[in-house]
């Protein structure tokens, strides 16, 4: 429930002083201040909390992605280096393209090293080879290959394709870049007792221990302002549009910190379904990370405890299963969304309509679809037969106008198209994917919700091997 506006007040006037009391007693709701506890930090700092890496990561691909809608239709390699330079870090401190301030919503930072310099995306891309997209690449050479695709593409899309750039980048590397980082390396592998032990620095000079590190850069990518537990889901909702100034900025400074104050990635995607009323993702996932940082803090830099560890590794858990439901939640949604717009292409095409507008919504949708459906992968469980029937039914390019699909690509990196499922078989494919992320992983918000058609339409199309979850 979102604090009254007199609490948040009193609150951010705490909040904004360093002291260990202050720390105590702003940390039940917010993720830090806390306390600095590494034995023999001789420095000025007073809160431990530092994840400001993951923050400027979060601007890097805002950006990016806005750069990835610029294309004129023609080659542009300077347009595509300069999508690099977001996407795998540049020596210049770059501006900050998206988020930016507009009126009655005033941003603190405009340059990217002003939260953290040196950041990139690339070096963080999940490693596993993506069976989602053809060619057999790793997550960095994907997004790399998006990239080079959209400097050339006019607005991002291409319509030979189906390929809406923007949606495919953003909503892979939201996946490939930060779920993974969080669930399958700081959540996992590194709460190993020894792998970045509490009782020692971070690093050396940290004035963070190695668990408290870790713990906040799990945090970071999350994407949740540090004040999102005094605010509702619709509020969080409404600071990541930047529409709600006021439940945005804190500590009442008249500006919003990108480091601290804003709602970004999944944690927005999760503020979106929590409004409905059915879900409490975001309250959840940003709960655990609080709860498990008070942990680690209590903990007075030594090592953790066995005890101490198997709780933490439980709230890391509670974090990663509904950080994955958030994305799954997402499949459901756009595959909702992609089922309406066939619906409506189908009415144009049997009319002898203008398509243009709505396929271009189409393949928006299916661009996010496909997107989250690649992220969802992107994780530490091994979705197995799940994952061949959502890369199946996907494809790996959306149905076209001509009924051809894209099928391959050639080693020089061109796709390849062949005939595509008919769209009443495509149809099915997507009410299919909104049973499967129900029956894999229980979404409960259900977003554009289709199903009750999955029967009908199964029986129009007879026994078609096609319409079976191949």
């Amino acid at each position: 429930m979102a604090m009254k506006k007199s609490k948040l007040t009193t609150l951010a006037v705490i909040f904004a002083s360093c002291s260990a009391l202050a720390s105590q007693a702003i940390s039940d709701t917010t993720y830090g201040p806390f306390p600095i506890t590494v034995k023999g930090y001789t420095g000025t700092k007073t809160n431990s909390v530092s994840y400001t890496g993951q923050m400027a990561r979060h601007v890097l691909h805002d950006s990016l992605k806005k750069l990835a809608g610029t294309g004129t239709g023609e080659d542009n390699p300077a347009l595509e280096d300069e999508m690099m330079a977001y996407f795998s870090g540049s020596k210049k401190n770059k501006a900050i393209i998206a988020p930016v301030s507009k009126d009655g919503f005033k941003l603190k930072q405009t340059l990217i090293n002003s939260i953290s310099s040196g950041k990139n995306l690339s070096g963080k891309a999940y490693r596993g080879v993506v069976n989602g997209w053809p060619g057999q690449m790793t997550g960095a050479e994907v997004l790399e290959h998006m990239i080079k695709k959209a400097a050339s593409a006019k607005g991002g899309f291409d319509p030979n394709t189906g390929y809406n750039y923007p949606q495919l980048i953003s909503k892979f590397a939201m996946g490939a870049v930060f779920y993974n980082q969080a669930v399958d390396n700081y959540l996992d592998e590194k709460l190993g007792a020894d792998t970045k032990p509490n009782a020692k620095p971070y690093k050396d000079g940290a004035y963070y221990s190695g668990k408290e590190h870790v713990w906040d850069e799990g945090f970071g990518y999350w994407g949740a302002a540090a004040n999102a537990l005094n605010l509702s889901a619709k509020e969080n909702y409404e600071v990541a549009k930047m529409k709600n100034f006021t439940a945005a900025d804190f500590n009442n400074d008249g500006e919003v910190d990108l480091k601290t104050e804003m709602t970004f990635a999944h944690a927005y995607y999760a503020s979106s379904y929590d409004k409905g009323g059915k879900t409490n993702y975001l309250h959840t996932v940003t709960k655990a990370f609080v709860d498990g940082r008070k942990l680690i803090v209590a903990a007075n830099s030594k090592n953790l405890t066995d005890a101490q560890r198997d709780q933490l590794v439980g709230y890391a858990a509670v974090i990663s299963s509904n950080w994955e439901k958030v994305i799954a939640e997402s499949v459901f949604k756009y595959a909702g969304s992609v089922y309406k717009d066939i619906g409506k292409l189908e009415g144009l095409l049997d009319s002898n309509g203008d398509t243009t507008k709505a396929f271009a919504n189409y393949c928006k949708h299916w661009g996010e679809l496909k997107g989250f459906s690649m992220a969802i992968q992107s994780g530490k469980n091994n979705l197995g037969e799940t994952a061949v029937k959502m890369n199946r039914m996907i494809g790996y390019g959306p149905v076209l106008l001509n009924a051809s699909q894209v099928t391959g690509i050639n080693s020089s990196g061109e796709f390849l198209k062949d005939e595509a499922l008919s769209w009443g078989e495509y149809k099915l494919h997507m009410l299919k994917i909104q049973k499967l992320m129900i029956d894999a992983f229980g979404v409960e918000a259900r977003a554009n919700d289709q199903t009750e058609g999955l029967a009908a339409l199964a029986a129009s199309l007879g026994t078609s091997e096609s319409a079976e979850n191949d």
